[in-house]
């Protein structure tokens, strides 16, 4: 037959490791190799020429490239994207060199370490909320919909007696779900606020219920503090806010109090991105600094990119598209793209036929490096969880 040739991809060390192993290197072989295997694009934002000129050089002369702009070379802009492009090999040694480097430079090495510490991904470990724990990193984890609102835009009204609202939660933990998210209060576009008295009145009944009476963890959609005092004194575990606790400073202290876990969702009331990911890392960068200063814990705080808010359909589909780039922040990333208005657009259909859709969704989200996906409907987004994993390889064994 001859010699056979066939592309091979590898996303990161480890896959490289496997890749290089299957010739019969010896282990060595494969530590030394294996960062070579592995190619990274960084982009940097607002670099001044002087600086360009200096990251070009010492890139080129690892054997990498950077890309900057024409007008980098005769000064005639005052400051540049760059492209990074190299293998981990390469990084290294550029990124010991550009340590020791003048003009504000020396801090960038370490942040673009942690881009690609963060691109690895992070090994399975125990999220801890307050009594109970849910493991992340070994497979997807799927957070069920709860809402006990009149107008929310899917189940508005379905689920607001308390008696309906449990036995639906646990519907949905027999039929798979690791987290029950409850919320009181619509989020879609257009909604009509409800005061913190009357959301308490939607959610505690149920949520007093449901802390007793199911084995998996509650979570608390809210942006109000006074919601979630009241419903993490009744012993909900993890504190789910939209606008990542800036709309409600409060909020970040109720979470050191109880030390649990915080969902950071990207929002945003305009649509006008630089770079959509770009635009996305830096809120993130914002957000989970400012989190630490309160004292949460960064083993504590999971990231949603906020699929749906403050996005248009386009921008929605690109966030899917591109939803591994957000994997150098080092964090587990929820996804919520259920029966959203962009799936709707898509295949003009209503809220009630958007299950396919939503799938499609859920297994391009975790390809791309969800860990965890918010869903109304559990039951079939469960076997697209467990399909999708086990294409994966995540935590599925035959």
């Amino acid at each position: 037959m001859g010699i056979r040739a066939y592309n091979i991809s590898v996303d990161n060390k480890a896959e490289a490791l496997r890749a290089i192993a299957s010739v019969g290197a010896d282990d060595a072989g494969c530590r030394w190799m294996a960062p070579k295997a592995v190619h990274r694009l960084v982009m940097l934002e607002g670099v001044k020429p002087h600086q360009a000129n200096i990251i070009k050089q010492e890139m080129l002369g690892k054997g990498g490239e950077a890309a900057v702009s024409r007008g980098v070379i005769d000064g005639s802009v005052k400051e540049t994207k760059v492209l990074l492009m190299g293998t981990l090999k390469q990084y290294e040694a550029f990124l010991t060199k550009l340590k020791g480097q003048p003009f504000g430079l020396a801090p960038l090495a370490g942040q673009i370490r942690e881009i690609l510490a963060g691109r690895e991904g992070f090994g399975p470990y125990n999220l801890y909320c307050r009594d109970k724990t849910v493991r992340l990193g070994e497979k997807t984890l799927v957070m069920g919909i709860l809402n006990v609102t009149p107008d929310s835009f899917s189940d508005g009204g379905k689920f607001c007696d308390p008696g309906l609202a449990v036995e639906r939660a646990a519907q949905m933990v027999e039929q798979g779900a690791g987290i029950i998210d409850l919320g009181g209060e619509s989020t879609r576009p257009g909604h009509t606020p409800v005061p913190a008295d009357e959301e308490l009145d939607r959610v505690l009944p149920v949520l007093k219920r449901l802390v007793r009476e199911i084995p998996v963890p509650v979570s608390i959609d809210t942006t109000k503090a006074a919601v979630a005092g009241e419903a993490l004194a009744a012993g909900a575990h993890i504190l789910n806010d939209q606008w990542a606790l800036r709309s409600d400073p409060a909020l970040a202290a109720l979470a050191v109090e109880y030390q649990v876990p915080v969902v950071l969702m990207h929002n945003r009331k305009d649509i006008g991105y630089g770079d959509l990911i770009g635009d996305l890392v830096a809120y993130f960068r914002f957000n989970l600094n400012a989190a630490e200063q309160f004292g949460i814990s960064r083993d504590k705080i999971i990231i949603d990119p906020g699929f749906g808010f403050g996005k248009t359909p386009r921008q929605n589909l690109e966030l899917l598209r591109r939803l591994k780039e957000l994997r150098c922040l080092g964090h587990p990333i929820l996804l919520g793209t259920s029966r959203k208005s962009t799936i709707g657009k898509v295949l003009d259909l209503p809220v009630d036929r958007r299950v396919e859709g939503t799938a499609a969704t859920v297994a391009v989200g975790i390809a791309n490096g969800a860990d965890i996906v918010r869903v109304h409907d559990v039951e079939e987004m469960v076997r697209v969880v467990r399909m999708t994993d086990a294409i994966m390889e995540r935590g599925i064994k035959f």
